[in-house]
């Protein structure tokens, strides 16, 4: 029952790409595709990939950081499903790549037409509509996305993205505060090489005689570059400047310009939006061919791009204002902006930087490894007592030797060594061994905790 991509494997077995059987068993052609692919069927399916300790520390920094700075921004968390009708995704644009080739689309039992998330902004948008919350409506999101594409380095059919949407209020002030959040973000991870470019798409009267126009003007001079051009030009010429193809390149650098069709109010409310960012030291550049690659998008355009990754995907993240978009979902008018960060390409750009590994560093530091030298329950509690003192913890399960455990702890990075012994339990201790210098020492328990943190606040 999953539509696929036409790109897709033509091996669906039903017309039109249409799997007539329930929704579980589609799970068994998932897995038959990605067995002629990979020769496995337990492998991560192509175009996926497992994120593991330690790398999987720098994801959890990331996400930590931009929770923080979104709480100080007072926006809120908002968790929507992975999956939506597929309507909700056709409002991005039905002439688009995403909603033609790339959406994972099916039916369910009950032959509603449904699809995996391709992008963040229109689910939060349907939310707000569904909902009726309170405007301004600020809130934040970390969700895995689908598309199905050719997978390379920083895109994947399942990919990440974090990012924020305020709905409600059309207002320049929101648009730097928005942009801000994001900027301030990447400030905060280190990434000091991004550079932001903005852009305006215009009011939709200054958009229909630009594309009018950019039409004309592909039509007439780009006639011998191919079928895939000359598709992209009737149907939305606006997608043809955000293209990465080198033969187009020529063709797009001629191309008219949006900012010399931008009406009074869009020339206004644009300039507003630069000496916001300018009154807060945000650095940009405006840039007259960035579009947004959905139908939504109006006025404010932005996008961060990193120096440190290859020209064709350097972009970490973007967005813009969208509005028309709640309208379009069937709700009262509410404008709206926001933007969506992808999470692996900010991985690349802190491996770049030589970041990542900092991260790694910083996060793994152990602060014990309790050694259990009597086979009983004591070891447990004095874990367990550290533990929830907010002391990070780990300890050797299987029977091991105490010669054993304390090659683990050596190997573990941990701070110190805690060791239980029958002759300091009879004293109600523990031995206590810094793994850095060598030196021991004998601690009551009932110390123990104090003792550790009060050596963790003098190394800080």
């Amino acid at each position: 029952m999953i539509k696929e991509s036409p790109l897709a494997p033509a091996n669906l077995g039903e017309e039109n790409g249409v799997r007539s059987a329930p929704l579980t068993p589609t799970m068994e052609g998932v897995a038959k595709s990605n067995q002629a692919d990979t020769g496995n069927y337990f492998q991560a399916p192509i175009g996926t990939h497992d994120v593991l300790p330690p790398q999987s520390q720098i994801w959890a920094r990331v996400v930590s950081v931009f929770a923080e700075r979104a709480n100080r921004f007072n926006y809120g968390l908002t968790i929507t499903p992975i999956f939506e009708h597929a309507e909700v995704f056709e409002r991005i644009g039905d002439a688009s790549d995403v909603v033609r080739k790339e959406m994972y689309e099916f039916r369910d039992r009950g032959d509603r037409r449904l699809a995996l998330r391709p992008e963040g902004t229109a689910p939060v948008v349907r939310a707000f509509v569904q909902h009726h919350p309170t405007p301004p409506w600020k809130v934040w999101y970390v969700a895995p996305n689908f598309r199905y594409e050719r997978p390379q380095k920083g895109r994947y059919r399942q990919h990440w993205q974090i990012g924020a949407e305020a709905l409600g209020v059309s207002d320049p002030d929101l648009d730097v505060e928005v942009v801000s959040l994001a900027a301030g973000f990447f400030l905060a991870l280190g990434l000091g090489k991004t550079r932001l470019l903005i852009n305006s798409m215009g009011e939709p009267d200054d958009r229909i005689k630009y594309t009018e126009d950019l039409r004309k003007y592909f039509l007439s001079s780009g006639a011998n570059l191919g079928e895939e051009f000359l598709t992209r030009v009737k149907e939305n010429p606006l997608r043809i400047l955000d293209a990465k193809k080198s033969e187009w390149q020529t063709m797009i650098e001629g191309a008219p310009q949006l900012s010399d069709y931008l009406g009074d109010s869009a020339k206004e409310y644009f300039s507003k939006v630069q000496s916001g960012l300018k009154a807060l030291d945000i650095a940009f550049t405006v840039d007259p061919r960035l579009v947004r690659g959905f139908d939504y998008y109006t006025a404010t355009t932005f996008e961060f791009v990193s120096d440190d990754l290859d020209a064709a995907q350097n972009a970490l993240g973007g967005g813009g204002r969208y509005d028309n978009l709640a309208q379009e979902m069937g709700g009262d008018p509410a404008p709206g902006i926001g933007f969506g960060i992808g999470m692996e390409r900010v991985v690349l750009a802190l491996e770049a930087q030589g970041l990542a590994e900092e991260i790694i560093k910083d996060s793994a530091s152990l602060d014990v490894f309790v050694v259990d030298g009597t086979d009983d329950e004591v070891a447990a509690l004095v874990v367990n007592d550290l533990r929830e003192a907010g002391i990070s913890v780990d300890r050797s399960y299987g029977g091991r030797s105490v010669k054993a455990q304390w090659k683990l702890a050596d190997r573990s990075g941990a701070t110190y060594g805690v060791m239980t012994g029958e002759s300091e339990n009879k004293n109600n201790s523990v031995a206590v061994k810094n793994l850095k210098t060598g030196e021991q020492v004998e601690v009551r328990r009932e110390h123990l905790v104090s003792q550790i943190q009060n050596s963790k606040e003098t190394k800080r």
